[in-house]
């Protein structure tokens, strides 16, 4: 794992995901729903509170529900659902297909109707097309890949990464051998 105290993160904007604490260093998390690796990360991540900035590295080559699943969580978050959305993508990823999606909107209370209307919208899939050559602009090469302070982080985070941030005291995952 790379070093992150080499180049400047790509900044964040208003048109990010974010949560956690904004106290914290903030890292930029590029990332896919159907990645196994991003699941791991995002649950890294959560458990640290650390202070992220979700970006889509959907890409269609990798898995073929990458962009519909991609699509679906901004079709959340155009009801204020992103991160509640994401949370469960991650936590089931054998259930990606468009009826399990709609049951993930209807549990968290979204309008279903509407939801799938803007899941197919053009401007959403140009969102996460624009998020994705960000990331491989950026020098992302595989999911998830992190961004704090410098250089990305290509892997799941551990927790001496984790605590280079200064989240070391609210999570402890060993170090990958």
């Amino acid at each position: 794992m790379e070093d992150l105290r080499t180049a400047p993160p790509p900044p964040i904007c208003d048109a990010d995901h974010v949560r956690g604490d904004a106290a914290g260093t903030a890292i930029v998390f590029y990332a896919d729903f159907t990645c196994p690796r991003c699941a791991l990360a995002h649950e890294r991540l959560t458990q640290a509170g650390a202070h992220v900035a979700f970006r889509h590295m959907a890409l269609r080559a990798k898995h073929e529900r990458a962009v519909p699943v991609a699509c679906a969580a901004e079709a959340a978050a155009a009801q204020g659902a992103f991160w509640p959305f994401a949370d469960a993508l991650y936590a089931d990823q054998g259930r990606l297909d468009d009826p399990h999606l709609w049951q993930r909107a209807r549990d968290l209370g979204l309008d279903v109707e509407r939801f799938d209307t803007d899941r197919r919208d053009p401007l959403v899939a140009a969102r996460v097309k624009r998020d994705t050559r960000a990331a491989l602009a950026a020098g992302a090469t595989t999911t998830p890949t992190l961004f704090a302070g410098k250089g990305p982080l290509s892997g799941v985070p551990h927790s001496d990464w984790l605590a280079q941030l200064g989240y070391d005291e609210r999570v402890r995952i060993p170090k990958p051998r």
